[in-house]
Order: structure tokens, then C-alpha cells, then sequence
């Protein structure tokens, strides 16, 4: 759990642990294999996926705010070649206003 809340942290230094637990308790059993455990950016069928699973089920997101949302994840994580899932998750969450829906 601490080296996702690091992991998070270096995007959001202010993340809330009790969220960042909540989406690896979210995620399961995704986050034992090394590529489900990472989100491909430059994969539009992955990007689907997260909107249409994640923002759109837990952050109750409409596709239009999910993909805006999604599109200033990728943004921010720019530089990062493996894009932690739950990191991705909690700053989408950030980016769309929705990290209550996770407390």
C-alpha cells in the first residue's frame, strides 16, 4: 500500500491514503499482474476501458467529463513510461472533482 501511496504522491504530494487504499481495494486482483496493473495511454481500447469501467461505475463520470479527465491524466503523467492503475485512478479522480466519491 505505501509504495502506491508514493507512487501517487509524487503527482498529488497532498494524496489522501484512505482513498489511494480504496482504489487498490477497487482493483483487486488487477493490480498482481504487472500489465493490468498499468494503464497504456497510448492504447485508446485501455483508455475505453478506464472510462467506461472506473469513471464511469465509481466516479459516476458522463464519457465526455470521463475522457477530458482522462485526457489530463495522461497529460500529467506525460513522462512516465509505466502509468501506475492506481495512481492513474486517484488523479483522474482529482482532475474530475470526484475524489469524494471514493472517501
Amino acid at each position: 500500500m505505501s509504495d502506491y501511496l508514493a507512487d501517487v504522491q509524487k503527482f498529488a504530494p497532498k494524496a489522501d491514503a484512505a482513498v489511494v487504499d480504496k482504489i487498490v481495494k477497487y482493483c483487486g486482483i488487477a493490480l498482481r499482474n504487472k500489465d493490468s496493473s498499468l494503464v497504456s495511454a497510448s492504447d485508446k481500447a485501455e483508455l475505453d476501458r478506464v472510462r467506461d469501467g472506473f469513471a464511469k461505475k465509481k466516479l459516476e463520470l458522463e464519457p465526455d467529463a470521463a475522457d477530458a479527465g482522462i485526457a489530463k491524466v495522461c497529460e500529467k503523467m506525460k513522462g512516465v513510461n509505466q502509468k501506475s492503475r492506481v495512481t492513474f485512478y486517484y488523479l483522474l479522480a482529482e482532475a474530475t472533482g470526484t475524489l469524494g466519491k471514493l472517501a
